[in-house]
């Protein structure tokens, strides 16, 4: 999946890993990593999920990095935010009290371009990404947290000859490959997303987990 498939996945509003409402998990697991208001949070290949209004409304300031302008600019007008837009050497940021997202590679940006990280949400990235690209975005996210940094990590699973992705089957033991060296990995649960995903099933899938990963930098 390279960057023309995902400009080109928005620019024809094909969208389907869009969520309409804040994710269950997010809700339920987030309090366990224990943050103090005004907390950082990263939000990698963030599009213009609810998520991250979520997670405003618990005090934290917002990290969102996204490759397309037209998913960046969606989020503030769809939820009424006129944000301040300066260019930056990496690309574009948008800022909007305390929401700042940043329109750029995510493979581009170094921990100085994103600040302080206080831990990181990601529901669709990993997933997002072709098993090449994985070990590349695991490396350059450990980059950007400093020690004892958590983060939510999810992750579906399914039998890959069953359908191509995105979204990317993720095994148990592929998060612990890529993470186990600089994280330490908790596995909260497991689940059958299928029923919650019925359009997985009409692509042929006979069966879908979703995983939920709280991992914390060493």
């Amino acid at each position: 999946m390279d960057t023309e498939f995902w400009l080109e996945s928005w620019q024809a509003n094909q969208t389907g890993f869009h969520q309409e409402e804040i994710n269950t998990c997010l809700v339920r697991y987030w309090p366990q990593l224990g943050l103090e208001q005004g907390s950082r949070v990263l939000v990698p290949l963030c599009g213009k999920s609810l998520d991250m209004l979520w997670l405003r409304e618990q005090g934290h300031t917002v990290i969102g990095v996204e490759l397309s302008r037209l998913a960046a600019t969606a989020f503030f007008r769809e939820n009424n935010m006129t944000p301040e837009v300066h260019e930056t050497g990496r690309g574009t940021c948008y800022t909007h009290e305390n929401m700042q997202l940043f329109c750029a590679d995510f493979f581009s940006l170094a921990a100085e371009d994103v600040g302080p990280i206080d831990a990181f949400y990601d529901r669709a990235a990993l997933i997002a990404l072709t098993a090449a690209q994985r070990p590349g975005y695991a490396t350059r996210l450990v980059q950007m947290l400093n020690r004892h940094t958590p983060g939510l990590l999810l992750t579906l699973d399914y039998d890959p000859l069953e359908m191509n992705g995105p979204p990317f089957a993720v095994s148990h033991d592929e998060v612990c490959r890529l993470f186990s060296h600089d994280c330490t990995i908790d596995h909260l649960q497991l689940f059958d997303a299928l029923g919650e995903n019925p359009r997985f099933r009409d692509s042929g899938l006979t069966e879908l987990s979703g995983h939920v990963y709280q991992l914390r930098r060493r």
